[in-house]
């Protein structure tokens, strides 16, 4: 019970923390340049197998095309989320919808209270890098527009760090 309160408080400070910074970011930008953002994501670099290397865009944040579940999703690395967090359109993208969701948790975001479901994503991959079996929370679309790549996938790494505007994840 205390992981499920802690793991919701988490994804709670994370949401209502990072939402507010994304809509104003995407009020300042053209309507254009928002769709076509997530094209122009640089893949991740890798030094050596097991590792990958993203740089900080101009805000400062790590986003990359990530595969979950064999598919691309575009995603930004959050270390102060609990979990990876996925909207219900990528939930549903990636296989899980309909009655396999529980909507049985809530979560108070930017946006207000939502419901949020639990699932289990087969597979999480950035360029070698690779966890399986990672645990994700879904929330209602209109609560998250983004997916958030939390601790639920960094904390199976053997480390990752930031240097000089880049991210560091290496494999175990």
């Amino acid at each position: 019970m205390l992981m499920r309160v802690l793991v919701f408080a988490g994804l709670t400070a994370v949401v209502a923390t990072q939402v507010p910074a994304y809509l104003q970011s995407m009020a300042r930008q053209e309507p254009a340049a928002a769709v076509a953002q997530p094209a122009n994501l640089a893949p991740p670099m890798a030094s050596m197998p097991g590792q990958a290397i993203l740089n900080a865009d101009n805000r400062g944040h790590f986003t990359a095309s990530f595969r979950i579940n064999g598919k691309s999703v575009e995603a930004m690395i959050d270390t102060g989320a609990t979990s990876v967090a996925i909207n219900e359109t990528t939930a549903r993208r990636l296989g899980f919808g309909g009655q396999g969701l529980d909507f049985k948790y809530k979560v108070t975001t930017a946006n207000g209270t939502t419901a949020a479901a639990r699932v289990v994503l087969d597979r999480v991959e950035l360029g070698s890098v690779r966890v399986e079996d990672v645990e994700a929370m879904v929330l209602r679309d209109k609560a998250l527009s983004d997916t958030l790549i939390g601790m639920s996938f960094l904390s199976r790494l053997g480390s990752y760090k930031v240097e000089a505007g880049r991210l560091k994840l290496s494999q175990k």
